[in-house]
Order: structure tokens, then C-alpha cells, then sequence
């Protein structure tokens, strides 16, 4: 039912309530869901380790060989100070979880860096934190996904030929069960985040136990180590190479705070409940998977990832639990890219409300999910895979620097805040930018997890710019700056645009004193007579125009239009080099030239609307053409009068 509510001048209207018409859209991705289902979309703790641990989790299957990697460069004697980097890892691991369990607590509405350095530090710190992670989640899709199907090559080389297109197909897999929702997406995935935790941590648990029975045999026919003979010397540079690599293992440890929203009520409590159990898993993990891979003699190889290695020496072959493992752990790689797909929507949403990114990252899709964010990361993401042809390792040097240093900005804003709320007086509340600060007992210690925290995240950044500054770190170091100053011309934009909308001091122009029509008249017939009779509805100041390439076909026109013109003016202009929008916009601009500011000048275009999108193509559409060329013209106005043709 439609209801009209009259409010003095306002007129309220109501729409029925009726579901969208069903189209292919539906079938792919869904039935629209109305506005007010939003609530009823959020997930629990089960639904949202799965959305938004899946790619801190996913890191366990390539950061031990990504350490190994650079270790090799010093030959096989060198992978013993894998375990020592693990452990260092672990460490990191664990600050960071008890930095962003306070975030989590301190900002339940999410955001995490980029709204935290936002409040604490100003605006061109969380620009910078917005850039980073949004090149990190970019990165993570990237990285996940050329991994899992590093997984696939090493079970069936014979696919390797085809692994980047392998990798673009399941990108847009991904993307198609995004556009579905985010509660329909996690529980989609829930299932192989489960499944691979429950096969590796069979793999490790079993690994161990033949380690200590004695029963664990090293590694067959191990593939050969591409870079074994640069025989380079152990250096102290060399290990810090090998943990910067290693330390893609906690890059997604901050998503869960991008993402408090989407958890259900109380969404702190479940979030933060959430990152300690993903924390956990991680590193156990991790632990347990460089310990055996290192005892087995597993040898980092992009033939044969260090995974499959291990798998196949605990279970004594390319059996059944092999196999198993090989496709939890591919799955798993690739649904660690939803962690991106869940958090660069939001982000980019943030950063579009407040006018750093096209308003268009705002809007919700059909699905009540960010649609335009979730398109453009598949779009970016694919082509970072074609171009680094889904090489692990020729990506992970562009990775996990952004995410170091938004981990900074968050960490040293979150000690900023606790500053502010230490100089509080008990009781007492302060709004500042949105947020409010209170009061809290044991500020100091939260100041002091979260200014450690920074002071670890800032050293850890600056070793892996200084180690894969050659290796590829310098695009990310040179692209951060670009993507803030794009950010800022944007907001620039935006802003001008305010101030020139604005009703601030608003002068209200005269009234027009003259608006005059031009109808552009390809031919007499009933479609530009209904123009005719539009353009009289304006303005009694008509003129008529044809451009003509044929003189005969003009004499026919201008016979025509003596009868049916109803006194209206025909201007007939010539065009000898046969164009037809050219001669007509010499024309509109000789006029336009002499307009005064307060005359109005319409183009009128009669447009033919045949039945079926194919029969479209068939007419053209000049008005379009005319818009184009006219649109930044002051005063004039292109006004297209659809003729419906029927059947």
C-alpha cells in the first residue's frame, strides 16, 4: 500500500514494500534483503573466526617456507634459526593480540587503525594507516590466493602452466559469495577454516608424537633448493631478512578490529574472545609446523611447497590424509582472501564517508555488503596476480610492510588515548571527535602493552623496509604517499563541491529572462512532432534545426515541416564533410556566446525507445554525444524526449 502523510510542505511517501523484481543478479548472488534485515546479519564467535581469521591462520601454510626461502641463501645449515624466528614471531604475535584486544574494547563501533590514528593522531596519520591496509588487504587476496594454488601445482605440476588464470578464476569465486553477504559468505567458509584446523593440528599432534617415539623419518626426494648456491655467509642482516619474511604470519591479526560490526551484540566482548582463540591457534601452529619441517630436512622449493613435504613424510605418502591435508590447507589459502573481502569494504567505506575515497564505497548492494569495494579489491587483487604471474615469493616482498606500519600508527594512537584518559579525573568524560573518553583505572598499564606495542611494530617495519627495500618493498614505500595524496585531492574534491552547493550566504539568482529551446530535427515524422509539442510546453522562443548532407532529402524536410512545424522557425545547416554533431554544436556555441547570465538555453532531442536493449543499438544517441561535448557550458540544458515506438 501507498500512504501520503502531508507535514506542512513535505510530502511523505511510503512505498509498498515489494521485493525488486527477480533478474540474473538474484540467481547469482542472492534476493535483495530490505534495509532493516541488517541486525539479523551479524555473525557469532564460530561464523567469525571463519570470516576474519582465515587469513592470519592461512599464514601458517607459507611463513615457515617464506623464512626458509631467504635461509637458503646460506645453504641448508641455516634453517636451524627457523625455530629461534618462530619463537620471535610467537612473541610479536602475542603483543600485538593484547594491543588490539584493547583497541577492540576502546573502539566497539571498528575501524581499527585507520579510526583509531584518526581520533588520536590527526588526519594525515590515518590516511597514512587507511593506505597501508587497503595495499595490504589488495595483498592479502594476492598472497593467499597465488598460495593455494601454489598447493594445487605441488599435488598436480602438470597444472602449473595454468596457475595464474587458476588464481584469477578463484578470485571471482570469491568474490560472487562476498556479493552474497557477509553472514552467508561465513557460513560458507566456516566449514574449511574448521576443516583445515582440525587436519593440521592432526598433522602437527602426529608429527610430534613420531618426533618423540623416534618414528619420524626425514624427508624423501626433496626438491633442490633454487638459490642453494649464492652460498651466502650467515649474517646477522640474512636472519633479519628471514624474520621479516616470517612475519606475514601476523598480518591479519588486526582485521577482527576492522570488523566489530559485523559481530553480534555484545560485539566487543565477542570480538575480543574471538582474536585470543584465533592468536592460539596461529601460534601453535606455526610453532609446530617450522619444528618438523626443520627436523624432516624440508627444503623450500616452488615446485614443491615445505607443507606438502611434511605431509606426505608423516603420513608416509600421497595417501588419503595427504591428500586431505593438501586440499584443507589450498582451501584454507584461498578462503583466507575473504578476511580481505570482509575488511576492505569497510575500510574503504570509512574512508569514503569522510570524503577520502568516492562516495560510491558507501553505498550497500543488494545483499546489504559494500559491493563497489568488494568489485574493485577482485579488480586490483586479479591484476597484481597477471602481473607477478601468482609467485608467493615475488609478492611477499610487497607485503606485510603496510600492515606493519598501520600496526604503529594504531598502537602508538591507542597510547595517545590512554594519555588523554590519564589525565581525566575519575568520573569525568570527554567528547573529542566522536569518541568518548572516560576515565579508567590501570590506564598506565594499557599505555604501556600498547606504547610497547608500537615501539616493536615501528622496528619490525623499519627491518623489513631496510631488507626488501631491493626486493620490492620500495613500490610499497613509494606507493603509500601516492595513495594519500589521491586520497587528499579527492577530499579536496569533495570539499569544493560543498562549498559551492552550500546555502551559506546564498544570493538567489533573478529569474531567467529569456529561455529559448533548440529542437534538433532529424527528420519530420510523430516522434520529433512529440518533441515539438514538449519544447512549446517550455517556451514559446522555439527554433527548429536540421543538418543536412543531402539537398534533396533537406527540401523534403523543410516541405514537411511548413505543414506540420506549427510556425516554428527551421534552421537549416549545412555540413559538406557529412557530420551531423559538429555543424550542430558550432551552432549551439555561436549562440551560447551571446547569452546573457540570466538566459536559458535547452537542446530538446527526440529519441526513438524501441522494444528490446539489442534494437537500442540500432539509433543513435545524440543526446548522450551532445551532453558529453556540453557539459561543463553554463546555462545550457540537454532535455531527451523518448518516442515510444511499440510493436
Amino acid at each position: 500500500m501507498n500512504i501520503n502523510e502531508n507535514s506542512g510542505s513535505t510530502v511523505v511517501h511510503r512505498a509498498s514494500g515489494h521485493e525488486p523484481k527477480r533478474d540474473w543478479r538474484t540467481w547469482l548472488i542472492g534476493r535483495p534483503l530490505p534495509t532493516a534485515d541488517a541486525p539479523h546479519q551479524t555473525i557469532g564467535k564460530a561464523i567469525g573466526l571463519a570470516v576474519f581469521a582465515s587469513d592470519a591462520l592461512s599464514s601458517t601454510a607459507y611463513a615457515t617456507q617464506e623464512m626458509m626461502v631467504i635461509l637458503a641463501l646460506a645453504g641448508a645449515g641455516a634453517f636451524h634459526f627457523s625455530i629461534p624466528l618462530s619463537f620471535g614471531i610467537v612473541i610479536l604475535l602475542t603483543i600485538l593480540t593484547f594491543s588490539y584486544e584493547q583497541t577492540i574494547h576502546a573502539y566497539p563501533g571498528g575501524g581499527g587503525a585507520y579510526i583509531v590514528a584518526r581520533d588520536n593522531l590527526g588526519e594525515l596519520p590515518a590516511q597514512t594507516a587507511g593506505a597501508a591496509l587497503l595495499m595490504d588487504y589488495i595483498l592479502t587476496v594476492a598472497v593467499s590466493i597465488s598460495s593455494g594454488v601454489a598447493q594445487i601445482v605441488s599435488a598436480a605440476p602438470t597444472l602449473f602452466p595454468y596457475r595464474v588464470w587458476i588464481a584469477v578464476a578463484l578470485v571471482m569465486f570469491i568474490m560472487v559469495i562476498n556479493l552474497r553477504g557477509v553472514k552467508e559468505s561465513g557460513i560458507v567458509f566456516s566449514i574449511p577454516t574448521y576443516f583445515f584446523i582440525i587436519m593440521m593440528y592432526t598433522t602437527v599432534i602426529l608429527g610430534l608424537l613420531k618426533y618423540f617415539t623416534g618414528s619420524l623419518m626425514p624427508v624423501i626426494n626433496p626438491p633442490e633448493i633454487e638459490m642453494i648456491h649464492a652460498a651466502h655467509p650467515i649474517t646477522f642482516f640474512l636472519i633479519l631478512r628471514a624474520f621479516s619474511n616470517g612475519t606475514a604470519a601476523v598480518t591479519g591479526v588486526e582485521a577482527i578490529s576492522n570488523g566489530i560490526t559485523a559481530f553480534r551484540e555484545p560485539r566487543s566482548k565477542n570480538a575480543g574472545q574471538t582474536l585470543i582463540i584465533m592468536a592460539f591457534i596461529l601460534g601453535s601452529l606455526l610453532l609446530g609446523i617450522t619444528f618438523l619441517s626443520y627436523n624432516i630436512g624440508a627444503l623450500p622449493s616452488e615446485s614443491e611447497t615445505v607443507i606438502s613435504q611434511m605431509m606426505r613424510t608423516i603420513y608416509e605418502g600421497r595417501g588419503v590424509m595427504y591428500i586431505a591435508g593438501i586440499v584443507a590447507t589450498t582451501v584454507i589459502l584461498v578462503m583466507a582472501a575473504n578476511t580481505a573481502f570482509a575488511d576492505f569494504p569497510r575500510l574503504s567505506a570509512l574512508h569514503a564517508g569522510d570524503g577520502f575515497l568516492p562516495r560510491q564505497m558507501t553505498f550497500r548492494g543488494s545483499r546489504l555488503v559494500y559491493s563497489y569495494g568488494i568489485v574493485s579489491l577482485s579488480v586490483i587483487a586479479s591484476l597484481l596476480i597477471i602481473i607477478f604471474q601468482a609467485s608467493v615469493t615475488n609478492l611477499i616482498p610487497l607485503y606485510a610492510i603496510g600492515v606493519f606500519l598501520s600496526f604503529t600508527l594504531s598502537q602508538f594512537g591507542m597510547a595517545r588515548r590512554w594519555w588523554k584518559v590519564g589525565h581525566l579525573q575519575p568520573g569525568e568524560e570527554r567528547v573529542e571527535k566522536g569518541s568518548t573518553l572516560r576515565f579508567e583505572n590501570g590506564w598506565q598499564y594499557k599505555l604501556v602493552i600498547n606504547g610497547f606495542g608500537a615501539l616493536v611494530t615501528f622496528l619490525v617495519m623499519m627491518v623489513f623496509g631496510i631488507t626488501k627495500f631491493l626486493d620490492g618493498a620500495w613500490i610499497v614505500i613509494i606507493l603509500t604517499p601516492i595513495l594519500v595524496s589521491i586520497f587528499y585531492a579527492i577530499h579536496f574534491h569533495y570539499k569544493r563541491v560543498a562549498s559551492r552547493l552550500s546555502l551559506t550566504n546564498y544570493n538567489v539568482p533573478p529569474k531567467i529572462r529569456r529561455h529559448r529551446v533548440i529542437l534538433t530535427v532529424g527528420g519530420v515524422h510523430r516522434g520529433s512532432l512529440t518533441a515539438l509539442r514538449y519544447a512549446r510546453m517550455i517556451t514559446d522562443d522555439v527554433t527548429a534545426v536540421h543538418v543536412t548532407i543531402d539537398p534533396e532529402e533537406s527540401q523534403r524536410i523543410q516541405k514537411k515541416w511548413e505543414i506540420w512545424g506549427d510556425g516554428v522557425r527551421l534552421v537549416v545547416l549545412d555540413s559538406p564533410y557529412r557530420l551531423f554533431v559538429e555543424p550542430l554544436l558550432e551552432y549551439i556555441e555561436e549562440i551560447a556566446k551571446n547569452m546573457q547570465p540570466n538566459e536559458l538555453l535547452t537542446i530538446v532531442v527526440p529519441q526513438f525507445i524501441a522494444r528490446g536493449k539489442a534494437t537500442q543499438l540500432l539509433h543513435q544517441r545524440t543526446a548522450d554525444t551532445l551532453r558529453k561535448e556540453l557539459l561543463f557550458q553554463k546555462n545550457i540544458v540537454i532535455t531527451e524526449v523518448p518516442y515510444q515506438l511499440g510493436e
